[in-house]
């Protein structure tokens, strides 16, 4: 059962970051703000269901299905160096930094609202 949960939350993840992220890197072109979006949103939410300590189901469709699809370490790595390689390395260097600096934060935020 866990593993159709699973399949169900990564599917729905996916999509939903496809969306945003879309969205988000065509409207504010300067750092690839759609990524950045979903990734803090997404420390965001985890911060909260650990601190919620919710059921192993509930964290098969959504901790580790939904946000773990939803969320894109290899896309924010690759935005980066494509930031690096187009001499945009202080972009590249503030996007690294928001995404790991801030995502820490959202991640506290997220767990200290939920307790």
């Amino acid at each position: 059962m866990n593993l159709l949960l699973l399949s169900v939350g990564g599917f729905l993840g996916a999509i939903s970051r496809y969306l945003i992220s879309s969205y988000g890197n065509k409207a504010f072109p300067v750092i690839p703000f759609g990524t950045l979006l979903v990734n803090l949103l997404g420390s965001f939410l985890l911060g909260v269901v650990i601190a919620l300590e919710l059921s192993s189901a509930f964290n098969a469709l959504f901790a580790t299905g939904f946000l773990g699809a939803f969320t894109t370490f290899s896309t924010m790595q690759t935005e980066a160096v494509k930031l690096f390689e187009e001499d945009k390395r202080k972009k590249a260097i503030l996007y690294l930094l928001i995404t790991f600096l801030a995502g820490t934060a959202f991640a506290s935020l997220g767990f200290l609202v939920a307790i």
